[in-house]
């Protein structure tokens, strides 16, 4: 029996000074900086995420340490708060900050309009869903497939060492995902947004928390 998880309303903002007034809660940051490798995208993600952090907590950028659990999710050191959740994601400049009170997960995927995606990887579903997409509009379906799917085994705490097509993920809309794992049996639901530059859409993010 399929066991239906209802999604949690979530607040966005694109402003790393913006106060979320209640979790959950995701910032989608523009930074402005190419970062030209792992440890400078890495650098970017953790100093983006302790302003943001701190303006949300009421301390100093100082006082705020991102660790990781053993399973490799970031998780809150300093100040301790406990049962707040973290997730983090950065691409092409761009960083996504997940808060919330439950496990949580969020991701950014670039739009590669030449890329050819993956279909190896992905669940029969996804597969058939992005074979009858148009051409025109497929690389962002594939990037918000992916991003969803990247979202969902973050929160899971499992990464990708959890093969991609062992779960399904569905776009009803622009901006929900929903995903079903047979695994567990239970539908999960998390929301989309796009990240813009100049008027053009360059990244899909997706956020999801879970129970």
């Amino acid at each position: 029996m399929r066991r239906e998880h209802y999604r949690w309303a979530m607040h966005w903002f694109d402003n790393a000074d913006a106060i979320a007034p209640a979790l959950p809660a995701i910032w989608l940051v523009r930074t402005g900086v190419n970062p030209r490798n792992l440890t400078e995208r890495a650098a970017l993600r953790r100093g983006t995420a302790r302003q943001v952090l701190a303006r949300q907590l009421g301390c100093r950028e100082d006082d705020v340490v991102i660790d990781h659990d053993k399973a490799g999710r970031p998780l809150l050191a300093l100040p301790e708060t406990p049962g707040l959740h973290v997730s983090l994601a950065t691409r092409a400049g761009g960083v996504a900050i997940g808060l919330a009170q439950h496990p949580l997960g969020v991701d950014v995927e670039s739009v590669e309009a030449r890329a050819i995606a993956p279909l190896d990887l992905l669940h029969p579903d996804e597969r058939r869903f992005l074979e009858a997409t148009a051409p025109s509009i497929r690389p962002l379906a594939f990037a918000r497939l992916w991003a969803a799917k990247e979202a969902y085994v973050k929160a899971i705490g499992t990464g990708f060492v959890r093969p991609p097509e062992s779960f399904c993920v569905s776009l009803p809309s622009e901006t929900r995902f929903n995903v079903f794992d047979p695994l567990s049996g239970t539908d999960h639901q998390g929301e989309l947004r796009l990240m813009k530059n100049g008027g053009q859409d360059v990244l899909a993010a997706a956020a999801i928390v879970l129970d």
